[in-house]
């Protein structure tokens, strides 16, 4: 049984790629044409990658190879080296070309819509050397891949909890209860959400924040959040409120971007769930690189009761 680190010595790269050639073209000669290399030379690789790893990994037959149970595993775990490699090579591009710092962000879709397209954009003009990767997810997502290491930063609402990560507050918003014009609750005055249960609401996915507190509040009234339609976008919510499918709950700041007529009207929910923090979330602020920090730096001062 080879160690890891021996393991990792004996698998080289080339032998990897030409493995993955010869799986895409079907036979050790096609593969050959593709990659410019005798068909020789390609046989006695993946021979020699046969003796490293201690199992067969095609089967060989007079119209190419097949693979075996242990070559499918392999070309799963070789096409991801490969790809980091590639991804690695692209963002090494990025620094020659003058990028001096990349960060990856996974957020809400309460924080995108409502306060990172002004806080990124005023950060990239300050930091014109630094990339962003953004990318949208719900806030149990978020945690998830900060925990995995799949991304920096996060960005989630608070009251789910960061699950023993360490977080920074970032801007505060408030949920509002979002009808079309004309119905019964379109009086506009702050209004409780147990008022809205006995309507049909258009909801949001069932693990998103807004979907698991109005569940929460409902079954904390003794019934239930009756659903009459489900969406994954704000903007969609406001098009199916607006045509009278039911009701829904979003933060304010969301509805005064997305609401683009009339038709809506929005009252201010009084529970005390409805009031909330987003935060920043992170493994380790401290050891984050330096572009990372600096954009933490930028979004945590960006916190104030005025940020509603």
């Amino acid at each position: 049984m080879l160690s890891e680190r021996n393991f990792a010595r004996q698998i080289d790269l080339t032998s990897l790629q030409l493995f993955v050639a010869v799986c895409e073209s079907g036979s050790i000669g096609r593969a050959a044409e593709r990659e410019f290399i005798a068909a020789s030379a390609i046989s006695k690789r993946l021979s020699d990658l046969e003796n490293t790893l201690g199992t067969p990994l095609l089967n060989r037959h007079a119209r190419g190879v097949r693979l075996t149970p242990a070559g499918e595993g392999l070309l799963h775990h070789a096409r991801a080296v490969l790809f980091g490699l590639e991804k690695m090579q692209v963002e090494l591009a990025e620094y020659a070309d003058g990028v001096r710092g990349h960060v990856r962000v996974h957020a809400s879709i309460s924080a995108i819509v409502q306060f990172l397209p002004e806080d990124l954009g005023a950060f990239a003009r300050s930091h014109p050397q630094i990339k962003i990767d953004l990318e949208e997810h719900l806030s149990p997502e978020v945690l998830r891949a900060v925990k995995e290491g799949a991304t920096d930063l996060g960005l989630c609402n608070g009251a789910t909890g960061t699950g023993g990560l360490q977080s920074r507050p970032y801007r505060r918003d408030r949920l509002v209860l979002v009808v079309p014009r004309g119905h019964a609750l379109a009086g506009g005055e702050p209004i409780a959400f147990e008022a809205a249960l006995p309507y049909d609401h258009v909801g949001l996915h069932a693990n998103s924040s807004i979907h698991l507190a109005t569940h929460q509040a409902a079954t904390e009234a003794g019934t239930a959040v009756r659903v009459r339609i489900r969406v994954t976008g704000l903007d969609a919510m406001c098009r199916m409120i607006a045509n009278g499918l039911g009701v829904g709950v979003m933060p304010e700041r969301a509805f005064h971007l997305l609401s683009t007529d009339d038709s809506l009207l929005a009252a201010p929910l009084t529970d005390a769930w409805a009031q909330r923090q987003l935060v920043l979330v992170a493994r380790d602020f401290s050891s984050l690189p330096t572009a990372a920090r600096l954009l933490v730096e930028h979004l945590a001062a960006t916190d104030s009761p005025q940020s509603t």
